[in-house]
């Protein structure tokens, strides 16, 4: 028999997590890229073939936003990565595996919206937030002149 304090723990626990998004950030961490998170950037021809769709793609998952946001990322980068590597089925798996391995639910460094504080999950960007955006980009743009996927 399952003990009632238990499963009142459990039921609270897992409603905190499905709650979280409507958690407000606050401040946005500096933009910051490893290329194709725990994937290749490219092939044993060009390692950096796709490394600009992912590069791509992780501005929008920095910044985060709404759930429509999030599936219109992951589409795009699954375009992206169609038209570099004329390669469907590559495309394809990348993109299945952003769309559920970067869910905002994930407190992981690759999570849709990382640049804010975890819990954040899927909320539009207000004024001052895209302003935030708008600095941080200009400020990485200025601190590294050259694309990261020309190393």
């Amino acid at each position: 028999m399952i003990d009632r304090s238990y499963h009142t723990i459990t039921v609270s626990f897992i409603l905190l997590i499905l709650s979280s998004h409507s958690v407000v950030a606050g401040q946005l961490d500096d933009f910051s890229s490893d290329g194709c998170s725990l994937f290749p950037d490219g092939n044993l021809a060009n390692k950096n073939l796709w490394c600009d769709c992912c590069f791509e793609h992780d501005i929008a998952y920095w910044q985060g936003g709404n759930r429509e946001q999030k599936k219109q990322a992951d589409k795009i980068l699954r375009k992206c990565i169609q038209q570099k590597t004329g390669n469907s089925l590559l495309a394809s798996s990348m993109y299945y595996a952003v769309t559920i391995g970067g869910s905002p639910i994930f407190p992981t460094w690759y999570r849709w919206g990382y640049g804010w504080e975890y819990g954040r999950g899927f909320q539009s960007l207000n004024h001052h937030e895209k302003q935030q955006v708008k600095e941080k980009m200009q400020y990485y743009q200025m601190s590294n002149p050259q694309s990261f996927c020309d190393f």
